[in-house]
Parts: structure tokens; sequence; C-alpha cells
């Protein structure tokens, strides 16, 4: 009975879908302001460190929500036919895990490029280390966003945006930086504000100081790049080395059976 019950649910839930009775696009977007609680804050990041700046982070949130909605109504349906206190607490909870799902995957994606997209940061810095040799910080910034990953251009042209409006202190330096939770952001943002209030007179020494840093995290990312290089030799070569064993002792095994049954 139950199974008819469900099918049923999901024919009407269909049909008035369908036919505009029921809209969850447009529940969702009344009731944004309640949503958006359970937004990670990092999100936004880690979409654009998968898709870069094409792709709205809001638009697939909401589709987030609307798949952990569904997945409680679908849960909902099932338990019909004994629906209690406890099965709906687990529809909700199962709704919830399909919610987290996908914010889950695309942190497992950043976790997997980590040091690629850590290592854009210091390459980025590098080349606008270049520009502030001719211009003050924020124009060299201005300059440098044409040119920078896709994946800092939003946010660099905030940290324009804030600064051009008259904002001198380091709050946009910093607001970058937990924007772009990258390797050492924080410390090379505020470097990089030190490096904007800095005298004229000042600014070679200070210049050296900031491209050594630079470079101390170039180098950090290429070790680490290196070092998991050889882990991942390692445990290829371990795994030969067990799976030729294996075979070794089977096969030793296998012709003892066979002088024993001789």
């Amino acid at each position: 009975m139950s199974i008819e019950i469900f099918l049923i649910g999901i024919i009407i839930l269909f049909v008035m879908n369908y036919t505009g009775r029921i809209n969850a696009n447009k529940f969702i977007a009344d009731n944004e302001v309640y949503f958006r609680k359970l937004k990670e804050d990092d999100w936004d990041f880690y979409v654009r460190a998968k898709y870069g700046d094409g792709v709205n982070a809001d638009i697939l949130f909401n589709k987030r929500i609307r798949n952990g909605l569904i997945g409680i109504i679908v849960l909902v349906l099932c338990f019909i036919s004994k629906l209690n206190y406890v099965t709906l607490l687990f529809s909700v909870l199962g709704g919830f895990v399909i919610f987290k799902l996908d914010y889950l995957n695309i942190k497992k994606y950043y976790k997997q490029h980590l040091h690629e997209i850590d290592a854009m940061l210091p390459h980025y810095l590098k080349s606008l280390e270049i520009l502030i040799q001719h211009y003050t910080v924020p124009v060299a910034i201005g300059k440098s966003i044409e040119d920078a990953p896709a994946i800092f251009k939003e946010g660099l042209q905030e940290l324009i945006n804030e600064i051009n409006s008259g904002n001198d202190k380091i709050d946009p330096y910093v607001n970058f930086a937990k924007e772009y939770p990258v390797r050492d952001s924080m410390r090379m943002m505020r470097l990089l504000y030190r490096l904007s209030l800095g005298r004229q007179e000042h600014k070679q020494e200070q210049l050296l100081a900031f491209s050594k840093t630079i470079s101390n995290l170039q180098q950090k990312a290429r070790d680490i790049k290196y070092k998991e290089r050889l882990e991942k030799m390692e445990s290829k070569t371990m795994s030969m080395l067990i799976t030729t064993g294996l075979g070794v002792m089977i096969l030793l095994i296998f012709s003892v059976i066979m002088l024993m049954g001789v």
C-alpha cells in the first residue's frame, strides 16, 4: 500500500509543479533570507576554484536547497504509511545530507587540486611585483586584473572598487584574503598593504622583501609538489612489490601442493 501512495504522491507533485501550482524556485526565493543561513562561508570560493567566474555560486546554492527539499518530500512519501516524529526527523536529516553532498564534493575537488590552486596566488603576485615597480599598488592591481587567474578576477575588482571609493585602510586587502583562503593569502595581502603605504624612497627596499617572500612561497609550492610526486611513486613501487611478493607466495604454495599431490 505504501508503494502505491508513494507513486501517487510523486505523480501529484509532478503535475502540480508542471502546472505551476507549486513553484520550488519561487518558494526558495521567497525564503532566501532563511536559506542563506545554511550557506557555508567558503562555498563561493570553492565554486570559483572549480568553475571560475562563469558560474553563479548563488544559483548552484539554490539548486542544492531545491534538491534537499525534494529529498525531504520523497522520504516523507516513502514513510507516509508510518509517519511519526522519528521518520519525519529521518526525512529531514536525509534531505540535509542531500543538500550537503554538493558542498562535500566541491570541497573534495579543491583538496585534490590544492597545490595547483594555491600556487596561483604567488604566481599572480610575481607578475604584480613587476607592475608595482612602475606604478602605485592600487594602480598596479587594477592593471593586473585582465591577466590575473580567473579565480581571482572578481575579488580583485572588488578590492580595487573599495580602494577607489576612498577606503585606504587594510580592510579591502583582508577581505580579499578571507574570500580567497589559499595558502598564505592573509600574510601576502598584509605585505601588499604595507607596501602600498611605503614612501617612495623606501619602495625598492620593500619590493625586495616582497619579492623574497613570493619566491619563498613559490619554492614551497614546488617542494610540496615534488614531495607528493615522490610519495606517489613510492606508493606505486610498494604496491608493485606487495603484488609481486603475493604472486610468488601463491606460486610457491601451488608448487608445494602439486608436489604433495604427486
